[in-house]
C-alpha cells in the first residue's frame, strides 16, 4: 500500500512538472502565442511566422476584434504578447485596469485620417454636420486634435492627449461629434459627413490613406512617435528570448518592405 501511494505521489509530481512546463509563457517555450487585431497586425504577423519558424519558433496568432480582451489575456498569462495598440492606450489601460503590461518594441504607426462620409471634401463642411470619432480616451483625443489641426474645432490649450468633447471651446460649424466604439466608426460613413479613423480600421473599410484621406497626420509628426504600435507583454517577460526574436523579426527589412508595399501609407514602419 505504501509503495502504491508513493508511486501515485511521484506520478502526480511528474505530471505537475510537465504541465507547468507547457504554459504559453514558459521561459524555454518555442511557441509564442499572440493576440492581434486582424488588420494590419495579424497580417503582418503572418509574414513574420515563416521567418520565426526558421529560427525554431512557432507563432500562434489569434485575432481579436476589440481593444480590451487582448490585454486581459496577456495579463492573465494565457497569451505571451499582443500586437494591436499604441503606447498611450497601453499606459491608460494599465492605469484604469491595474494591469502590468509593458512595451517590448515599437513596430509601426498608423496615421489617423479624416475620411469622407456623405461629403467628399472638407471645404464642403456646413453648419450642423456630424463627424464620427472613436470614443476610447486616447484615440478620441487624437481624432479631436486632427479636427483642430484642420480648422474644424478648437480645443482648450492644455487638452492634449486627454482631450474630450468637453474640451471644445470653439465650434464654428456647430459640428456634432458622434462618439462610437472604434470598430464601429467605419460602419457609419453613410450617416455622417465625415469619419475619423485610425489606420487599421480605415484599411478594413477599404480606404486608402494616400487616395481617400481628406487630411491625415504627417509622417514626421509627434503623433508618429507617440502612437507607435507595440508588442506588449506582461512586465518581466520583455527580455525573454522568444519575445526578443519576435520583435527583431518584425523590425527586419523584410517586414518593413512588406508594410511599405502593402498598405499604401496607412501603416508605416517605425524606426
Amino acid at each position: 500500500m505504501r509503495k502504491k501511494l508513493l508511486a501515485l505521489v511521484l506520478t502526480g509530481a511528474l505530471l505537475t512538472g510537465v504541465l507547468a512546463g507547457c504554459g504559453s509563457s514558459g521561459s524555454d517555450s518555442k511557441t509564442i502565442r499572440i493576440a492581434a487585431s486582424p488588420t494590419p497586425h495579424a497580417e503582418i504577423l503572418e509574414q513574420a511566422k515563416p521567418i520565426l519558424e526558421e529560427q525554431g519558433y512557432t507563432l500562434e496568432i489569434v485575432e481579436f476584434e476589440d481593444y480590451v480582451q487582448p490585454n486581459e489575456v496577456v495579463e492573465s498569462g494565457e497569451y505571451d504578447a499582443n500586437y494591436f495598440q499604441h503606447i498611450p492606450y497601453l499606459n491608460r489601460f494599465n492605469e484604469e485596469k491595474g494591469t502590468h503590461l509593458v512595451n517590448a518594441g515599437g513596430i509601426h504607426y498608423e496615421p489617423f485620417g479624416i475620411y469622407p462620409g456623405t461629403k467628399t471634401s472638407l471645404s464642403d463642411i456646413a453648419d450642423g454636420d456630424s463627424i464620427a470619432v472613436p470614443n476610447d480616451t486616447t484615440n478620441e483625443a487624437r481624432a479631436l486634435l486632427l479636427l483642430q489641426d484642420n480648422g474644424i474645432i478648437t480645443l482648450k490649450d492644455d487638452a492634449g492627449l486627454e482631450a474630450t468633447v468637453n474640451d471644445i471651446v470653439d465650434n464654428p460649424y456647430n459640428v456634432k461629434i458622434v462618439e462610437l466604439e472604434a470598430a464601429q466608426v467605419a460602419r457609419v460613413v453613410s450617416e455622417n459627413a465625415y469619419v475619423v479613423l485610425n489606420g487599421n480600421y480605415a484599411l478594413e473599410a477599404g480606404f486608402s490613406v494616400g487616395k481617400d484621406a481628406l487630411a491625415y497626420e504627417a509622417s514626421d509628426s509627434e503623433a508618429a512617435k507617440t502612437y507607435v504600435n507595440v508588442i506588449a507583454v506582461k512586465e518581466g517577460n520583455e527580455n525573454k528570448e522568444a519575445i526578443k526574436a519576435l520583435v527583431d523579426v518584425l523590425k527586419s527589412d523584410e517586414i518593413k518592405n512588406y508594410i511599405k508595399d502593402t498598405y499604401d501609407g496607412a501603416v508605416v514602419p517605425f524606426d
